[in-house]
């Protein structure tokens, strides 16, 4: 598969990876790396119909980043098998619980604790941008519940209190569906399963 364009400049580690239908997502989540692995997504979403696999190993960020993210992950017509190397933390816990599929490396670490926040203006501003990160806030809660099969008020209370998970706790936690065992790893990731209804693809 050859995707040409907006390809035709990434490294070529990053032109191997996609050819296997990888992205990467390493570092804080911010507006320019999350328009990079939407874009990924959507254009491989675009050129077949197996899984995306998302390699996730991150600080956070702003919420809306990831939301933007998570977004994107639900609208392409096929899975988004997520895979978590190294650590997630903050809003990125919610990229890797959006997963249709979750898989952690052995030492993998996960810091639930809420997003970034960085804002200024004035009083008026401040307000409406209060409000907005409360929205967001709230379906951010929201989806991590759905995704662990938590009550909403363990989430809050876990995010506020910074809570630390390993591997092992993430996947007690529904955070995860597995941890790599034997001969497994980012090349030899989860069957793909049926894609979902809606997507970029030429076929949906």
């Amino acid at each position: 598969m050859n995707l040409g364009g907006p390809w035709d400049d990434r490294s070529s580690l990053d032109a191997q990876l996609l050819e296997r239908r990888v992205v990467r997502l390493w570092g804080p989540l911010d507006d320019s790396s999350v328009a990079r692995a939407c874009a990924e997504m959507m254009a491989l979403d675009a050129t077949g119909d197996s899984a995306v696999q998302l390699y996730v190993g991150s600080s956070g960020g702003p919420l809306h980043s990831a939301m933007s993210l998570i977004d994107t992950m639900d609208l392409l017509g096929v899975p988004v098998y997520v895979t978590c190397l190294g650590r997630a933390e903050g809003a990125a816990v919610g990229v890797v619980a959006a997963g249709a599929r979750r898989v952690a490396a052995p030492h993998a670490q996960f810091h639930l604790t809420e997003p970034e926040i960085s804002v200024s203006g004035n009083a008026s501003q401040l307000a409406a941008w209060a409000e907005q990160h409360r929205v967001e806030l709230e379906r951010f809660v929201k989806r991590l519940a759905q995704a662990t099969g938590r009550p909403a008020e363990h989430l809050e209370a876990d995010l506020s209190l910074g809570r630390w998970l390993s591997a092992e706790d993430a996947l007690r936690y529904g955070l995860v569906d597995e941890i790599w065992g034997p001969g497994q790893g980012p090349s030899s990731p989860p069957a793909a399963g049926p894609a979902r209804p809606f997507g970029f693809g030429p076929s949906h």
